[in-house]
Parts: C-alpha cells; sequence; structure tokens
C-alpha cells in the first residue's frame, strides 16, 4: 500500500517548515496513520543547518525534537517523490511552482493553510525576525493544518 508523502515547505527550512513537519508527524503518529513526511526551503541559505534555536525550542515544548533536522532546498526529484507540497506562504508557492518540472509532476502544490476552513489563502507568517511568541503562533498555525491534513486522511482511509 502506498504511503501518502508530504512535503512541507518554507523560505530557508529553519523555521516554519521544520515545524510544519513535526507537527504533522506528531499529529500522524497519534491518529495511527502512516505517512512520509520532510521540509525543504525555497533557498539554499541554510543547506546542511539545524532549525533555528527558537523552532527548536517550541517543538521541545510540545514533546518533540526537532534539533536532528538539516536544512535542505528542495529538489526537482520532490515534485515526483511527494503527493503533496505544501507552502507556508504565497511567496514559496510561487516559487515552487516556477521551478517545478514541466507538466508539474505528481505531487498537488498548494497553501498549507488552505486545508483548514477560513484560512484559504493566508500563508504562516514568518517569525525568524521576531521573537519567541511568532514561534509559538507558528506551532499554532502548522498544528492546526497538521491536525485537519490527518483527519483527510482518516476520512479518506
Amino acid at each position: 500500500m502506498h504511503k501518502p508523502a508530504f512535503l512541507f515547505v518554507c523560505l530557508g527550512n529553519i523555521c516554519r517548515s521544520p515545524l510544519a513537519e513535526a507537527a504533522f508527524r506528531a499529529a500522524a503518529e497519534a491518529a495511527g496513520v502512516d505517512a512520509i513526511a520532510d521540509s525543504a526551503g525555497t533557498g539554499d541559505w541554510h543547506v546542511g543547518s539545524r532549525p533555528d534555536r527558537r523552532s527548536i525550542a517550541v517543538a521541545a515544548k510540545h514533546g518533540i525534537d526537532i534539533a536532528g533536522q538539516r536544512a535542505r532546498q528542495v529538489a526537482r526529484a520532490d515534485f515526483e517523490r511527494f503527493d503533496h507540497i505544501l507552502a507556508l506562504d504565497p511567496q514559496n508557492l510561487a516559487d515552487l511552482r516556477r521551478i517545478a518540472p514541466a507538466g508539474g509532476g505528481r505531487a498537488r502544490l498548494r497553501l498549507l493553510l488552505d486545508v483548514v476552513p477560513g484560512w484559504e489563502g493566508q500563508g504562516v507568517d514568518d517569525p525568524y525576525y521576531g521573537g519567541p511568541d511568532g514561534f509559538d503562533r507558528t506551532w499554532d498555525e502548522v498544528r492546526t493544518a497538521a491536525d485537519m491534513l490527518v483527519r483527510a486522511l482518516v476520512e479518506h482511509c
């Protein structure tokens, strides 16, 4: 049986997308859903770096260790490897559409928050230049979306 595969994408893959990946993994595990999750950035500035210390801290606050994650850049192969590529904001969605291979690949591209009724079209705010409270808000948003993604998987299985 095919495991559904999700890729969460932000700009540098050190703040929002590692948290989205972690939130999805936690929600899937809690629901007993077997799925693949990864994260990446559209930019290459942080390739190989650990998540931002504030992302590590907010994940730890929720019992999740993301310190072992390493940033990577989206690759063309990702468009075939994943069923769903979820951008964390409209600019990253536009960038993903621009770099997608001709024909788009098999992945369905969309905004992460499009899965939350009433939040369609919105991006997860980038907390990088703010304080820890921005990371808490990011966690709340990505966890809400992760719960909706997992709920949809449970309903369709």
